[in-house]
């Protein structure tokens, strides 16, 4: 198929022109005033209905809200129709793609300022996150209909501008394109995170910021030292650059001190469960299906493929910290008493085996990795969904409130069971074929990290089925669980596209697997020339 000129940048700041149609949307919106009265008695009136001094906080936040609601509403509506038609032109993008080329499709570029250049362009492994990206942007919107009371225009601006920055570190050729762009992503989700979390949502959102950001500051300065030695900013020229093998250590470093803390990698990831805890549900969907992959995409864009000789050398230490990460969390998780944290340390787990695909070098192990990293999205955002559906119902996570779920919310039992085996790495589902290929990538290489990976899914499917076990089976106990009621047609709307991905992508991996084919191949052929292997 032709390719369509500037289809790039429509995809990246649809999003954001969503936000902008919002913000003209509350200008014109102009609410009304809140009008409140205080008689001669003492006695206090709001819009001319009654309010005692006890209840004035809550009955004017109350009226507050109302006359907010048209703009409100209306930033709803905004938000949902600007993430499908970002969707739309996200299918457009891979219907039109090339999958028999490694080479990058849809470049665009321009000339910036200081030598760096507007340089976008997707292959066969980036394509596939943007279209992720898209594809629960929508959910996350519908998921947040009902849930985000207040403020509700500012947290679909949020979500609106957290889409384009993701795109855009995954259509970023540039080196600080892309620096913007994947420092960027923190803006908007420290807001989510700091406005609409739980009690200690401040903790969590400068935690998570402080984290990120300085993991960040050595990328940066090994950029600008990369851009001064090879003379350009352009990625594609960058991975054809020799740096020198006693330099490539420092670099090589210099990113992983970055991409580890954004995956999350063992022992930097204590940030991770505070933020899914404190998040709200879209938040946390956004967290796990998404921002997690930034990390992965990073090794995967720069350190295997400008960096062999140090990729080859640390291969050992990361093996060290996946298997760590991969058996250390499973335990840790299986100890949790909050249904969201337990998920939350499951993710960093699911990411030790996309870092030792990666780290493998080899075609199994890269395609491994991709693949998990898809499936992770679609498994782990599912699983924060059916954490925010009891939530929403009851307004806690303890694992010990619940009980016996099944005889009042048997539709929902089934949807939780799919996805916690997906989870697991059951045969037939997307987890499965994520976790298989990883370990036979590695086995090859380090087979004592294969058999502690091994181990670790051992340990997933006690936590992981436990956890089933505590919350849906047995007789309630519970007499606030005795009118809880089963999902609703707005939830299941959210769920079913993503059990059709999970099954789909388990029995047809050849969707995902022929897409990446040709770009893992020329990366891993010229990792291993490098290497000489």
């Amino acid at each position: 198929m032709p390719q369509i000129p500037y289809i790039l940048s429509v995809v990246t700041f649809l999003p954001l022109a969503g936000a902008g149609l919002i913000l003209l949307a509350r200008l014109l919106a102009r609410p009304k005033a809140v009008y409140i009265a205080v008689e001669t008695d003492g006695s206090v009136s709001i819009d001319g209905a009654a309010s005692s001094k006890a209840d004035f906080d809550r009955d004017l936040a109350h009226a507050t809200a109302k006359h907010g609601e048209p703009a409100g509403n209306a930033a709803r509506w905004i938000a949902l129709a600007a993430t499908i038609f970002t969707l739309a032109v996200s299918g457009i993008l891979v219907a039109s793609f090339d999958p028999s080329s490694a080479a990058y499709q849809f470049t665009e570029r321009y000339q910036w300022f200081a030598g760096a250049q507007y340089f976008m362009g997707v292959d066969g492994i980036s394509i596939l996150f943007v279209l992720l990206t898209a594809f629960l942007m929508p959910l996350c919107i519908i998921a947040s209909w009902k849930t985000i009371t207040e403020r509700v225009v500012d947290y679909m601006i949020a979500f609106l501008v957290l889409e384009t920055l993701v795109i855009g570190v995954f259509t970023s050729l540039d080196l600080f394109l892309f620096y913007i762009f994947f420092e960027g992503t923190l803006v908007p989700m420290f807001i989510i995170i700091g406005v609409w979390g739980g009690a200690n949502r401040i903790y969590a959102a400068y935690k998570f910021f402080l984290y990120t950001l300085l993991g960040s500051v050595l990328m940066l300065l090994a950029m600008l030292w990369m851009a001064h030695e090879a003379g350009t900013t352009s990625i594609p020229a960058l991975k054809e650059y020799a740096f020198s093998p006693t330099v490539q250590p420092l670099l090589w470093l210099a990113f992983f001190a970055s991409f580890a803390v954004k995956m999350p990698m063992w022992p930097v990831h204590t940030w991770l469960p505070d933020a899914h805890v404190q998040a709200p549900t879209a938040g946390s969907v956004i967290l796990a299906g998404i921002l997690l992959k930034l990390g992965g995409y990073g090794f995967l864009l720069f350190n295997l493929p400008m960096f062999p000789d140090a990729s080859k050398m640390f291969a050992p230490l990361v093996f060290v910290l996946s298997a760590v990460a991969i058996v250390y969390t499973s335990l840790v998780a299986f100890r949790q008493t909050d249904i969201k944290k337990l998920i939350a340390y499951s993710s960093v787990a699911h990411m030790g085996f996309v870092t030792m695909g990666i780290f493998a070098g080899n075609d199994l192990g890269v395609q491994g990795a991709v693949f998990q990293m898809l499936s992770h999205g679609l498994i782990s955002g599912a699983l924060f969904l059916c954490v925010g559906v009891v939530y929403d119902r009851m307004h806690t996570r303890e694992i010990a409130f619940y009980g016996g779920l099944t005889s009042r919310m048997p539709w929902f039992a089934a949807i939780f069971l799919m996805f916690t085996m997906a989870n697991v790495g059951l045969p037939g589902t997307s987890g499965f074929i994520g976790e298989i290929l990883t370990m036979t990538g590695v086995y090859g290489v380090s087979t004592w990290t294969a058999l502690f990976a091994a181990t670790g899914v051992i340990f997933s499917a006690v936590y992981a089925l436990t956890l089933y076990r505590n919350v849906m089976f047995g007789e309630i106990t519970n007499p606030a669980l005795k009118t809880i009621t089963d999902i609703d047609r707005r939830e299941l709307l959210i769920f079913v596209p993503l059990i059709i991905g999970t099954l789909w992508l388990g029995v047809q991996p050849g969707l995902v697997l022929d897409y990446t084919a040709a770009s893992v191949e020329a990366l891993t052929s010229a990792y291993q020339l490098a290497i000489g292997g």
